[in-house]
């Protein structure tokens, strides 16, 4: 081959490294075009390699140390440095994940919102990986490399675009492929050995796409056949992007082996005999005993027939499983293994297609291809190859690394990572990234259920490269990237006193005056006043009326005789409704009803901040009052304005609101608000000459 002295840059140099041989491949890229300018192939000496894995790391490096030499020999001396390899596609696993999302409200879709159900379906896709690793007892690190929306739905119901409607609900059907840790390493640790520095990793399968499938094709349902020495690797398209991957651990070397046993040869012989010429007449060959023989290409097809269509059933029954269970509409072969005679026609009748929509793609696939090296022909077995060096200017399927929060994290490269990719392939649960409402709270109010939602938390505090950023912002290769977990938002709180039901009073008419009393509220049927924090599954019931003895509770007074409600003698447990009229004999002394049962003791002592008197007298003030008894004036101000009360011995916060006519006729906010000097009372506190009174409607 002629040494290649003057070339531009950038040179590309790529590896195609497979279970048979190595192929190095350097060129540059001109305008649309290609030029190949140095290639070398070295086979592998041993079973270094199988099925597309290495197994020997040394060895692989060695054989790559010769094809790097072999190259710089015809660049004229020139070294490599960097270096674009490919995985096989044998080692991925695929898995469907189902993305859902919830909104509090109807809410117009967004291209983040779809982006965040993609994510989520491919988390889940990870979790089914997980779980199936787990089931087989295996311990190996998936990554994502590569995902594709089957259906998206917009409240239930299946949809082609979600972007630009409203909905309560969306969801989608992600197909996900993931690649394990341990494949890209042997490479990445082979390759380092031979002195080289991988400047961008993607999948065989991806790299021969490239070349084989052009964009404008993809449109097409087509299957992309890969058949090398190990393994047959599959690609599917339809609709503009790739479907699927998928492979079969069988290829050009079972039928290698097939010639081996029959003819007693070692694997070069049999490698020769495989690939016979069906015009030869006849190929003569030595087995391993030294012996001579001499057989027609048709002894050696017919040998090979019954393998071919097994493997050629294999392919067919995994590109139809990769396509929904229906065939492809046409099947493009690249790789040395598909070069067989007859196998793509064996293919095409596996998967009942005509012949010609099976076929090889070499020549009729490298238009923008120059080979500018002697003795190189346009071949199916240089599409990898080439498609390696083609993804270094198309870097959409490369490995890439970011720091997350000081730890190395690799990731796939599929041309819109995010943060939310390098913070699930990092481990950090959902639950970290965004924010958590806190506990809901629930209840029944009147026989109805009532929730109060929790808050929400802070959302997680992202960093990348210092600068803070959103959770889908863009991330590139060596990008350092800092995450602190979201927080839970408090629970739910609500006092009994602000639910719409609580504001407002009961007015009543007893011994001709009006008395305004607050409404009467009993959770889980013991009453409670409106600072009760409202607790979980409490059942609250409203009440529009006081029972008699609650009314005489809450004044703080015992008649001595005879009560009448609405002019008929009443019993202390009768219920009194608003506007009732309640009357007595004028004589009366105060107590704390006995009639009143222990709840409504206990609630009327936490109004009237009274304790106990500790003797034996059944009253709180022994002596008996009668209108006679001493009156004082008390100047009071409500609502900044001055008001005079008389007529009484004491006087609670009722009186001034009664002086001042305040309007309770409806409600005119959330609640009323009732202070004395800036402090929150209820209305039969006790008021001081001079307080300072505030009764307003809270908005």
């Amino acid at each position: 081959m002629a040494a290649i002295t003057k070339y531009p840059e950038p040179l590309i140099f790529g590896l195609d490294i497979g279970t048979r041989s190595i192929v190095g491949t350097v060129g540059y890229k001109e305008a649309e075009k290609f030029n190949v300018v140095a290639m070398a192939v070295k086979f592998h000496d041993s079973r270094s390699m199988i099925d597309g894995q290495i197994h020997d790391i040394n060895k692989v490096s060695e054989d790559i140390i010769y094809v790097k030499n072999e190259l710089e020999k015809q660049l004229g001396g020139r070294k490599l440095k960097d270096v674009c390899i490919a995985a096989a596609g044998r080692v991925l696993k695929t898995a469907v994940g189902h993305g859902d999302y919830t909104f509090d409200d109807n809410t117009e879709i967004t291209q983040e919102y779809i982006h965040s159900i993609d994510l989520i379906g491919v988390e889940k896709a990870h979790d089914i990986i997980l779980k199936e690793l787990h089931e087989n007892s295996e311990e190996t690190k998936y990554y994502c490399v590569g995902y594709t929306a089957i259906k998206y739905y917009l409240n239930d119901y299946e949809i082609l675009n979600l972007e630009g409607h409203r909905g309560i609900k969306i969801g989608a059907d992600i197909l996900a492929t993931f690649l394990p840790e341990e494949v890209v390493s042997s490479l990445y640790t082979a390759v380092e050995k031979a002195d080289l520095y991988v400047s961008n990793l993607t999948l065989e399968p991806i790299a021969a796409i490239n070349v084989a499938i052009p964009e404008n094709f993809r449109l097409l349902n087509i299957a992309l056949l890969d058949v090398g020495a190990g393994t047959s690797d599959i690609c599917i398209t339809r609709d503009g992007s790739i479907i699927g991957y998928g492979m079969i651990p069988s290829a050009g070397d079972e039928l290698t082996e097939t010639l081996i046993k029959k003819y007693l040869v070692d694997f070069d012989t049999a490698e020769k005999l495989k690939m016979v010429s069906p015009k030869k007449k006849a190929v003569t060959y030595k087995d391993i005993m030294g012996i001579s023989h001499k057989i027609t290409p048709d002894e050696i097809f017919k040998t090979l027939a019954s393998v071919k269509d097994e493997i050629t059933k294999k392919i067919a029954d995994k590109i139809i499983e990769l396509n929904g269970g229906i065939p492809v509409s046409a099947v493009f072969v690249v790789g040395g293994g598909g070069k067989l005679d007859g196998f793509t026609d064996v293919l095409a009748r596996m998967l009942k297609l005509p012949e010609e929509r099976v076929a090889l793609r070499g020549q009729e696939v490298m238009h923008n291809i120059n080979f500018l090296v002697e003795d190189i022909k346009k071949d199916p077995l240089y599409v990898t190859p080439i498609g390696i060096c083609l993804n270094y200017f198309d870097q959409k399927n490369n490995f890439i690394f970011v720091t997350v929060n000081g730890d190395r994290v690799k990731l796939y490269n599929n041309d819109k990572l995010t943060i939310f990719d390098a913070a699930v392939q990092y481990g950090l649960p959902n639950e970290h990234i965004f924010p958590k409402r806190g506990k809901d709270l629930t209840f029944k109010i009147n026989g109805k259920n009532r929730i109060v939602r929790g808050l929400n938390g802070e959302a997680a505090i992202i960093k990348r490269n210092d600068n803070v950023v959103g959770m889908n912002a863009l991330i590139e290769a060596n990008d350092k990237i800092d995450i602190v977990k979201s927080t839970a938002g408090e629970p739910a709180k609500a006092l009994l006193g602000s639910l719409p039901e609580y504001a407002g009073t009961l007015e009543f008419i007893v011994n001709d005056a009006k008395i305004i009393c607050p409404k009467f509220a009993v959770v889980n049927g013991a009453p409670e006043t409106e600072s009760y924090n409202i607790k979980d599954g409490d059942d609250i019931e409203m009440q529009n009326y006081y029972l008699l003895n609650q009314l005489l509770t809450f004044m703080d007074v015992k008649p001595e005789g005879k009560i009448y409600v609405n002019n008929k003698e009443a019993v202390l447990d009768e219920k009194v409704y608003e506007n009732f009229v309640v009357s007595w004999s004028d004589e009366v002394k105060y107590d704390d009803l006995p009639e009143a049962t222990e709840a409504d003791k206990e609630k009327i002592k936490e109004k009237t901040n009274e304790k106990e008197d500790n003797s034996d007298s059944k009253t709180v003030n022994a002596e008996v009052l009668t209108k006679d008894d001493s009156e004082i004036t008390m100047h009071v101000m409500v609502n900044n304005k001055p008001f005079t009360l008389t007529g009484k011995n004491e006087y609670r916060f009722v009186d001034a609101m009664d002086a001042s006519a305040f309007d309770m006729s409806s409600m005119k906010g959330s609640r009323l608000e009732t202070k004395i000097d800036g402090v929150h009372a209820e209305f039969i506190d006790l008021i001081h000459e001079g307080a300072n009174i505030e009764i307003y409607w809270e908005k």
